[in-house]
Formats: C-alpha cells, structure tokens, sequence
C-alpha cells in the first residue's frame, strides 16, 4: 500500500526546489515582468540545471536518518546533518551552496559542543526563518503511517524543528504544514485539509504566537491578494505563500510556476509548495521534462523506495 507512496511529496518537493534556485533573490516586480515556466540554470547560483539546494538535501539526510533506525531521533538526523555540510553528502554535485545562516549556526554547535541535537536551534525571535520548515515534510508521511494523534504529533516536530529552529514560532509553522500534509495524504483536497486545519487545537503555543498565524488560521489565506502575500524566509511569510499558492492553483505545474515567480526565497517556497502538491497530484502530474532534469532523480527515488519499505513496517508494527 505504502510502496511508491513517499515519491510524490519529496521528488515533488525536489523539483519545485530546483526550480525555484535559480531565481532565488530575483525580485517579484522582475519575474513578473517576464514569468519563468521551464527549468533553466544558473541564474542566482553558479549552478546547472536541475540542481537542488539545502531544501532537499536535509530533507533526504532526514529521510536517511529514519531509514537507519524506523525511528525519529533527532541525533540521527543531526548527524546527517553534519555530513551534509562537512562531506556534502545529500547533494547534487558533492558540493554545499545556499546554506541558511540558523541552520549552519545549529549544527555547528551540535558538532561542536557535544549536547543533544534538540537543544541546538535558535532560540530568538530573529532565529525564525523557515530552514526547518523546507525539510519537516518526512515527518508527515512517519506520522501518518504511524497513525499517530495530533499530540504526538506535535512532540515529534518539536522534536525534529529544534535541532535547526527552536523557536515556537518556527515549530508552529512545521507543525501546521505538516498537520497540512497528513490531511492530504489522508486523501482529503486541499481545501478540506486546510478547514481541518483551521480548526486543530493550538492551545500548546502562545496566543502571540498563534496570532503570527492569523492570515492562515483566522481568515482564508487564499482570499487575499498577491500583493498581500510575501515570499520571504520568514518561516511565517513562507508558510503563507505555500498555502494560498495551493489554494489558487489546481495542478502542480501550475503551482510551482506561480510560487517561484513571486520572488525572493524561491528555492524554499518552490521546495513547500511541491511537496504538498507532490503529495496531491501525484508524480505524475509533474511535468516529465522537469523530472528528467532533476540531477541525481534516480538516487531520489532510490532513497525513497527504501523509505517507503521502513514506512511499511512501522504500519504494521
């Protein structure tokens, strides 16, 4: 039943990743002005076509550290972690670009200071980009295939958010996503996973913090303008950006096209909204040319088939 199952989110995610790095810090005004619908390189990094950044490469050191145990333990991952940014394993080309500034911080300290991986994030109020944000989209298809409640849920992607982005406002926006996901995966459309969201408990966080939120869970994030919308690192702005970016689509083409032109943090945006629409569309709804320029696409599928085998077992277990 699970076999297969896990592709659709992470190449999706992987694709709307590499489609997004090349036009990362390029301003809306100017993508707008002339809209990106292929997958081209270079661009704002000095890389080719189809490569992918520190989206997809913590997200599979993620998937990786799962895989090694059919548990969630944050030593695990933060050691995957370290082996990205010291080895450049998880990367397209053996070689570690675009690395976010909390999340480096974090993992240095891990390797440095020899304390447990879910004391490490960044803990202020500055320390709330989305660098945990683009890589928590594992923990949705562990948690559903566990059949795990929503509190459980929730201590998990504490968990797994604090070893980069301690910060409630960070978590919040982790656990919302990937709630998000499970509803998805549960076969619910998008506009039902996202009522099913509105009316989850959050009485865990603060109300300062839940009012960070309000955009998405008090009104219809979908009903506002795109002028409205901001598509910067903040994990709150991001979050924003890959719900009404769904919301206003209804293919996955489409959706990662309009979330890389609204500028700024494209790579992470474009990395959030494929791993949703990846999950609702399917593989198959991602257009063929872009799946054929993912660099290292085999070795994608390769790591999800094994994670799917190790979601298998923890079903059934």
């Amino acid at each position: 039943m699970l076999l297969g199952f896990s592709k659709n989110g992470i190449i999706g995610l992987a694709v709307g990743d590499a489609m997004g790095v090349p036009l990362e810090f390029i301003i809306r005004e100017r993508l707008q002005e002339n809209i990106i619908t292929d997958m081209i390189g270079y661009g704002s990094h000095d890389v080719p076509k189809g490569t992918w950044s520190d989206d997809t490469s913590m997200t599979l050191a993620t998937i990786d550290a799962i895989i090694k145990t059919g548990k969630i333990i944050p030593k695990d991952i933060a050691d995957n972690f370290v082996e990205w940014v010291e080895n450049a394993k998880y990367t397209p080309q053996n070689k570690v670009f675009d690395i976010g500034r909390t999340c480096l911080n974090a993992i240095m300290r891990y390797e440095e200071k020899n304390i447990n991986a879910e004391e490490c994030g960044g803990e202020t109020e500055l320390s709330n980009g989305n660098g945990s944000l683009m890589r928590i989209l594992p923990i949705a298809y562990y948690c559903y295939a566990k059949r795990l409640d929503d509190f459980e849920i929730f201590s998990i992607v504490k968990l797994v958010s604090s070893i980069t982005h301690k910060h409630q406002i960070s978590i919040l926006g982790c656990y919302i996503y990937v709630l998000y996901a499970i509803e998805l995966l549960k076969g619910k459309t998008l506009f039902e996973s996202y009522k099913m969201i509105k009316e989850k408990d959050f009485s865990m966080f603060s109300e300062d913090c839940i009012n960070r939120y309000e955009r998405i869970l008090k009104n219809n994030i979908n009903d506002y303008a795109m002028n409205d919308i901001k598509s910067t690192g903040y994990v709150v702005a991001t979050l924003e950006a890959t719900l009404w970016v769904l919301l206003t689509t209804d293919n996955y083409n489409s959706a990662i096209i309009k979330a890389i032109n609204l500028g700024n943090d494209t790579d992470t945006v474009g990395a959030c909204v494929g791993g949703l629409a990846g999950i609702y569309y399917g593989i198959d709804g991602i257009k063929q040319s872009w799946k054929e320029d993912l660099i290292k696409y085999d070795y994608i599928e390769n790591l999800c088939d094994s994670f799917d085998k190790i979601l298998i077992d923890v079903r059934n277990n």
